[in-house]
């Protein structure tokens, strides 16, 4: 036999002798005891705490959380599933953690294979989503996505925002009813006040130039939380910050009562332009009305107001010299002929 071929044949013998070998001494002993696994697996799986425990484990602590996701549509079947607890924040695994504080690189050392292996954060809380990407990855509207599913356009329906600025999480609808109402004034205190707002607002809130705003059947306590803004310095106008100043809160209170309970008149505006900003209304619906007319009381109706003044408005927004959570990130999604479109709509719409 040529002493290649030998050599050959003996490496062979070698690695083979060297694979049994490792093979005996690597493989744990409890492999092929049920079949080809380790049967020690067994026990080990048994005392394993789940990855995955459900809401009703988390309910013991987070009731508040729980009793809100429970009446919300998060709990509606959707395409026969749920969003639990964990579709955001991850797997429950050992949460709360038992330990008091994660353990060292030496004590880790010491303990080997017996060191506790943690499968929440450190301190047992889980993580909370701080951006939107768990929210779009249902709700980014794309085709082919169920219609159960509310769908919406990110540029249009709030910029760049977070989700929770408008929606609880854990129950997302906005509960428009359970919104915080305005405080009741006295709209015959309020009408002697407004007396100093006739000059541009006109005497019974209708204004007397189309650049300012119309105040005559506008919510409470939208009116109220912009005076208070005006006071407080969080807003600036050259005129309304000095007016505003010299309001007590019990008079914004009654100024605001008397200009809501006034009657309003639409400013009106071309009829095919506003034909054309109705449909992109639709995704100011959410937060000022289907047709203008806000469902909260917190946030201006649009419906009947002067086109110049809402122009200048969203103009504001979107040059920074106004700005806002929300409308300053939808504002830049406006091109000009979106902004004269929309204002031309809104003004053409009856206030009430």
């Amino acid at each position: 036999m040529p002493k290649h071929i030998a050599r050959l044949l003996l490496l062979v013998v070698v690695l083979a002798t060297a694979a049994l070998t490792a093979k005996h001494y690597f493989t744990d002993k409890s492999y092929y005891a049920y079949g080809h696994y380790r049967g020690d697996s067994v026990a080990e799986i048994a005392s394993d705490v789940p990855r995955f425990r459900g809401n009703e484990y988390c309910k013991t602590c987070h009731a508040k959380q729980y009793d809100s996701w429970l009446e919300s549509k998060h709990n509606q079947p959707v395409i026969g599933k749920h969003v639990k607890c964990e579709v955001c924040h991850g797997p429950v695994g050992q949460h709360p953690s038992t330990a008091q504080a994660p353990l060292s690189v030496d004590e880790r050392i010491a303990l080997g294979s017996k060191a506790p292996v943690a499968e929440g954060p450190t301190g047992g809380k889980l993580p909370l989503p701080k951006d939107r990407t768990k929210c779009i990855q249902c709700h980014e509207a794309m085709p082919g996505r169920p219609a159960a599913q509310r769908q919406v356009v990110l540029a249009a329906h709030a910029g760049t925002e977070q989700c929770t600025v408008c929606h609880d999480p854990h129950s997302p609808k906005i509960n428009f009813a359970s919104l915080a109402k305005a405080p009741q004034g006295n709209a015959a205190a309020g009408k002697v006040l407004a007396a100093t707002c006739a000059a541009c607002h006109g005497a019974a809130g209708a204004s007397v130039n189309p650049a300012w705003p119309n105040l005559a059947g506008q919510h409470a306590g939208y009116l109220i939380n912009a005076l208070q803004a005006f006071k407080s310095g969080m807003r600036t106008n050259a005129m309304m910050s000095g007016m505003a100043a010299g309001l007590s809160d019990a008079d914004i209170i009654n100024v605001a009562a008397y200009f809501s309970q006034a009657s309003c008149k639409t400013a009106g505006a071309d009829r095919a332009i506003a034909l054309l900003g109705k449909s992109k209304a639709a995704s100011c619906a959410l937060c000022h009305g289907a047709n203008g007319v806000s469902p909260s009381p917190a946030w201006p109706s649009l419906a009947g107001q002067n086109p110049d003044y809402l122009s200048d408005t969203l103009k504001s927004f979107q040059d920074g010299t106004r700005n806002h959570p929300v409308m300053t990130s939808i504002a830049k999604t406006l091109s000009a002929d979106d902004v004269a479109q929309l204002t031309a709509y809104y003004a053409s719409t009856s206030c009430k």
